[in-house]
């Protein structure tokens, strides 16, 4: 890596860079009274004394010295809250021919719609919540977005008709999205960038864990009481994750915790002021256009956001096509039940926890490695080498599902080949969304904006999937979108290691 590259990159506040002058800044800064916890970030001065930035290095309220037990306590109830709002995605998938049923449907693309149009949703509420999160911090957003689901779970149930039923999973996958919209910045909130990744695997799973499980309990649900009761099982579930987060989750967003321990002015009209680092506003609504925007402005005008979420959303936009074809394939052509039909997800969910296990620890220790080589100054561009290697097993894995498929060979064989493809998947999602954490300054806007992308092709992918496999086949359906894989996860990945510096130094949001 190049010194130039190296010079660009700041490490937030690692222990071991604590200097005795920091600590004793630390110590002399420490008479702060804090302020009202229910405003805004926009209602206080940005940070700009030199005391307090360096005493926030070594003060015990900072995220990142807080004890191990509390970090991981943090991280694993966010990844509770990540794992329980996608399951509402795809746990309804083995009963569509009981909604078919219930609600008259005859169209397959209505009824694809039934299930895909929470990620419609869930793809356009983290454009508002990140920002908000970059507001009003981490905790409340996921809070009051997780008991919203609750209702909306309920109100899925009793949906009259059809066009009810679409408007409860709308406004499902909106408040679903809490998790999307901060939870990663929470990991990065808590953990530096060397130990980032253990944690990032842990929250990344549930997004890609439910939508396995979803199916395997939904089909257990819909084919003994009905898929109304699927509903009912996500409010419970959901209800678990609000009464154990609301007590024991804390606010993670750094500024946020800083800015509330600066004294408070005797004028409070001259404590209305942006984030440090924004242009001053005129007023509160300019400010949250500018928040609200930043997802946006990000995807288009930064080449490496655009890539790799673009990469992502093509192989979320493939996981949600085997939702649409495993169900029909293991019940029509090897005479499966609805409830055995879903436990062949399991092959995606085992790919899944093997790349969590070896993914994560191979993308921890060759960040090490590089970031050693490099002086002890890590890059963003050294999480790169570990997509990779998932890049390779993404098209082995979707050639092998589709061949076999279409073979109609032992049942076997088409699950082997899913859990390839999840390994590759998972290989890559882990160290794109770390890239991206720690390329940005704002990290939750800069996720969101890769999730808008990714949601987008999930909820596109199922609704012309019926007709790609109809036309091409499953061998020669999955070769087509094999082959695309090889074309945008090889070369583009390769470029950025090599030129994600200097582009990223183009952008006045990089960190």
């Amino acid at each position: 890596m190049s010194s130039t590259r190296a010079s660009s990159v700041t490490l937030h506040h690692d222990a071991d860079e604590l200097s005795a002058s920091k600590v004793q800044a630390c110590s002399e800064s420490n008479n702060h009274h804090p302020l009202d916890y229910g405003k805004p970030l926009a209602k206080y001065p940005a940070v700009s004394t030199p005391a307090l930035s360096d005493s926030w290095l070594c003060d015990p309220q900072n995220p990142r010295n807080w004890s191990t037990s509390k970090k991981w306590c943090t991280a694993a109830i966010v990844s509770f809250y990540m794992f329980v709002s996608p399951l509402s995605s795809s746990i309804m998938a083995p009963g569509l021919e009981q909604i078919a049923m219930k609600y008259d449907i005859d169209n397959q693309t209505i009824l694809a719609l039934t299930l895909s149009i929470f990620l419609l949703s869930f793809a356009v509420g983290p454009l508002v919540l990140a920002p908000v999160s970059e507001m009003y911090g981490r905790k409340w957003v996921l809070h009051i977005g997780n008991l919203l689901s609750i209702i909306f779970n309920l109100g899925c149930a009793f949906a009259p008709n059809t066009a009810i039923l679409l408007g409860f999973r709308f406004l499902n996958g909106l408040s679903g999205s809490a998790p999307v919209a901060c939870g990663a910045a929470v990991i990065s909130d808590l953990f530096s960038e060397r130990e980032r990744a253990s944690a990032m695997a842990v929250y990344s799973m549930g997004p890609l864990i439910s939508p396995v499980i979803g199916p395997i309990a939904g089909g257990f649900i819909a084919q003994t009481v009905g898929v109304q009761y699927v509903y009912f099982v996500l409010a419970g579930v959901t209800l678990c994750a609000s009464l154990v987060g609301i007590p024991f989750l804390r606010e993670t967003y750094s500024p946020l915790l800083k800015l509330r321990l600066m004294p408070q002015p005797a004028d409070l009209e001259k404590a209305v002021q942006p984030i440090a680092g924004m242009d001053p506003s005129p007023g509160k609504i300019h400010y949250m256009w500018i928040t609200f925007s930043r997802p946006l402005l990000l995807l288009s005008h930064s080449f490496v956001c655009f890539t790799l979420s673009l990469y992502m959303a093509f192989m979320y936009g493939i996981y949600y096509l085997f939702f649409t074809t495993l169900d029909v394939l293991f019940t029509t052509t090897y005479g499966f039940s609805t409830g055995i039909g879903g436990l062949m997800y399991l092959g995606l969910g085992i790919g899944f926890f093997l790349a969590t296990g070896l993914g994560a620890r191979f993308s921890n220790a060759q960040y090490k490695y590089l970031a050693d080589r490099n002086g002890g100054v890590g890059e963003p561009e050294m999480r790169i080498p570990a997509i990779f290697v998932g890049s390779v097993f993404v098209p082995v894995g979707l050639f092998w599902f589709g061949w076999s498929a279409q073979a109609k060979i032992h049942w076997i064989m088409p699950v082997i080949g899913s859990g390839i493809f999840g390994f590759g998947m998972m290989t890559t999602f882990l160290p794109i969304q770390l890239y991206l954490v720690d390329a940005f300054k704002y990290a939750a806007s800069a996720l969101s904006a890769a999730f808008l992308f990714r949601s987008l092709l999930g909820f596109a992918f199922p609704l012309f999937g019926h007709q790609l496999f109809a036309a091409l086949g499953l061998g020669g359906g999955n070769s087509l979108l094999g082959g695309l894989a090889i074309v945008l996860g090889i070369p583009f990945p390769i470029y950025i290691y090599y030129r994600g510096g200097a582009l990223r130094a183009k952008s006045h949001l990089n960190r």
